[in-house]
């Protein structure tokens, strides 16, 4: 299972400029795009969650692993740190390792999770991978970080919800099985931006109010008129650039993006339910690490979800999570169900 955080469209518009001042960075973006598409036959047919064996009844501490490419596209590559040992110097290291950390904290601490399997899966990441690579990604196995083209992409290690993104891939790989194609991709796109924001909200003690709701805050360089990949709070404003395009996402099924490319638009369309769980999360107030999260996360590992799940299949399956949990009439209950009426998706 492979699942990259930069979109494909994103990619071609920048594959297709020819400045000479971007023509590093468009060859750059071409490479990614290349490595991308390479994976979308694989990535669109069904992918059965795997089962994790007997699961630990109390999560233990995490095991991670960080190597060096060093520019090449070898995996792993050199090891430069493991598990309790200092900082090595190198930033995309050290953010890296501190990541996989904050990422096993939120799963273990708010939903008593053991790692990304749910049986003490050790964290791998391999930093500096290939030579100005655009992209960040989980390949199944481990996490792969790109230094980005420096024109238009900085590290990829540098944004917390990016890493918190790719890892909740694994988590949807063991406990989801969504096929990666339409709504069900959408779906599980979404399921990586909302678990992705929760762990960079638990690392900095946000709440609700506080956080910026932005998937990839900070990869940008100065020269991009945008702040991040994505906005949950309002999809479609996350950057409007003279290179990279306007956010093309929607925030309600009226403006749902009918395609066949990017399997079927799963990092477009993932706006809709992305704003659903944001308006919860709002809604309900306090820290959305707590109720929110918990029905998404029972809806995501509870095992009623079918491969090709809908938008309105998922939306039932919140509102009844969160009857589960809360009751029926219940603020949470409630919340739910006004959110997806808003975004316009029928439960």
């Amino acid at each position: 299972m492979y699942c990259s955080i930069v979109p494909p469209y994103m990619l071609r518009r920048l594959a297709a400029q020819d400045r000479p001042h971007l023509l590093e960075a468009a060859e750059a973006a071409r490479k990614a795009l290349r490595h991308v598409e390479s994976f979308q036959a694989s990535r669109a047919v069904p992918s059965p969650a795997v089962s994790p064996g007997m699961r630990e009844l109390k999560p233990g501490p995490p095991e991670r692993t960080i190597y060096d490419a060093k520019s090449l596209e070898n995996l792993p590559g050199s090891l430069v740190r493991k598990e309790g040992k200092p900082p090595t110097g190198d930033v995309a290291a050290d953010e890296a390792y501190d990541g996989l950390g904050d990422t096993h904290r939120l799963y273990a601490e708010a939903f008593g999770r053991n790692s990304i399997d749910g049986n003490g899966l050790p964290l791998d990441a391999t930093v500096h991978y290939g030579e100005r690579y655009d992209n960040a990604f989980w390949d199944g196995q481990q996490m792969v970080f790109g230094d980005g083209d420096g024109q238009i992409f900085q590290r990829f290690t540098k944004s917390l919800s990016v890493i918190g993104h790719e890892l909740t891939h694994g988590v949807t790989q063991y406990s989801g099985g969504l096929v990666y194609r339409n709504q069900a991709g959408a779906l599980n796109e979404s399921l990586s931006d909302v678990f992705g924001a929760l762990v960079e909200q638990y690392a900095k003690q946000q709440s609700t109010t506080e956080a910026s709701w932005l998937i990839g805050e900070g990869l940008f360089t100065d020269q991009v008129q945008g702040a991040a990949l994505r906005s949950m709070k309002a999809p479609g404003t996350a950057y409007d650039d003279d290179i990279l395009g306007k956010d093309p996402q929607p925030d309600t099924m009226d403006s749902y993006v009918r395609t066949s490319s990017d399997n079927g638009g799963v990092h477009i369309n993932s706006g809709i339910p992305n704003r659903a769980f944001c308006l919860v999360a709002l809604a309900l107030g306090g820290n959305a690490w707590d109720a929110p999260a918990r029905i998404w996360y029972e809806t995501l590992t509870g095992g009623t979800l079918k491969p090709n799940a809908t938008f309105g299949a998922f939306a039932r399956a919140t509102a009844a999570s969160a009857k589960e949990l809360f009751g029926g009439g219940s603020a949470e209950h409630d919340a739910v169900r006004s959110a997806w009426e808003t975004v316009k998706v029928r439960l």
